[in-house]
């Protein structure tokens, strides 16, 4: 029987330690290995994402067909030149996103049994196809036909059934994704919460000047809704915070001499204009030769304290819209990387 001298406890304690700042050590890289960022990344663009700073390919856009049962790609060969990309780094993943603003039929699709059916068929058979890693529904918004196209007061409940023949269809080795509006409204999320992988919040497009496009929190600038607030409303409407991501937007929206629509590659190329801080909302604006609020947009700064926020909350990773908005040596992307990856 050995004796336990002071010494031996010593060394026993300090082995004790040891282990368990390694396995905290450990859980903690898990948890950092776990973060996602998914970049959008469009049809009508040419660039090629660097999977160095990426999770996950969002390509946009794929759209319910004409008769209402299946899927019609946009520039297929883009979407192959991104897929062909797995070949090199095997841990990205592929999703193609379905629907789009003004990207109809939906309704119709997810109204009949045997249109969700075979809908979901088609899904599977993409998959399979262009060797993707899952499905993202983007449908703006069930119930709503605010973007010119059909709608019916069942959207929501189709959505939640459309969801389940997706994931019947594709199995759960596959991704089920969806985009969300900020406030959580026309998606019953307590109903499809087992059937997702995770939920991307579009938290842009909050307000235009005098607004902001994405303010953090509120502040006098803030429009309908703060990237909080719509955090928030995700929880409250049933989706656990390690099932959301939040939306950044690598674009601006401008006013009186900038454009409505402005990509941050074009942003940081405006002259005479004073970059301003709304440390209330923690995001930039440009003030004209005037005074007046003239652009919203985001930074490096910025999205530093989102990716803060993304930790603090215990979400599960960053989005953005869109990986061409970006300058080209990658100031956004890499914020965004290097942000959740802390």
């Amino acid at each position: 029987m050995i004796k336990l001298t002071p010494s031996l406890v010593l060394i026993w304690l300090i082995g004790c330690t040891c282990v368990v700042q390694g396995q905290q050590k450990a859980q903690q890289q898990t948890n950092v290995s776990k973060k996602v960022t998914v970049a959008y990344v469009t049809s009508w663009t040419s660039v090629m994402p660097d999977p160095a700073y990426i999770t996950h390919i969002n390509y946009a856009f794929g759209h319910v067909n004409n008769d209402f049962n299946g899927i019609r790609i946009d520039n297929e060969s883009r979407l192959k030149s991104l897929t062909d990309l797995k070949a090199k780094y095997p841990k990205l993943k592929v999703l193609i996103s379905i629907g789009g603003w003004g990207s109809g039929r939906f309704s119709e699709m997810a109204a009949l049994e045997d249109n969700r059916n075979k809908f979901a068929e088609d899904c599977l058979r993409v998959i399979n196809e262009f060797k993707l890693d899952g499905i993202d529904i983007d449908w703006e918004y069930p119930t709503s036909a605010a973007a010119k196209i059909s709608s019916a007061p069942e959207d929501t409940q189709n959505y939640s059934l459309m969801m389940k023949a997706i994931r019947n269809k594709i199995g759960t080795s596959k991704l089920l994704t969806l985009a969300s509006v900020a406030d959580a409204k026309y998606v019953d999320f307590k109903t499809i919460e087992p059937l997702v992988d995770f939920v991307n919040i579009m938290t842009y497009d909050m307000g235009n000047p005098p607004n902001h496009n994405a303010g953090l929190y509120r502040s006098k600038y803030t429009g309908w809704i703060s990237v909080d607030e719509g955090v928030t409303a995700h929880v409250k409407a049933g989706m656990p915070l390690n099932k959301l991501v939040l939306g950044i937007p690598f674009y601006g929206h401008g006013k009186n001499g900038v454009a409505n629509f402005i990509d941050y590659k074009e942003v940081v190329k405006l002259n005479g204009f004073k970059n301003q801080w709304d440390d209330e909302a923690k995001v930039p604006f440009l003030e004209n030769d005037k005074g007046e609020f003239v652009c919203s947009y985001e930074s490096p700064e910025s999205i530093a304290i989102k990716c803060s926020y993304i930790l603090s909350r215990g979400m599960l990773g960053a989005m953005y819209w869109e990986y061409g908005g970006d300058t080209e040596d990658g100031v956004l992307r890499k914020a965004v990387y290097s942000g959740v990856n802390k």
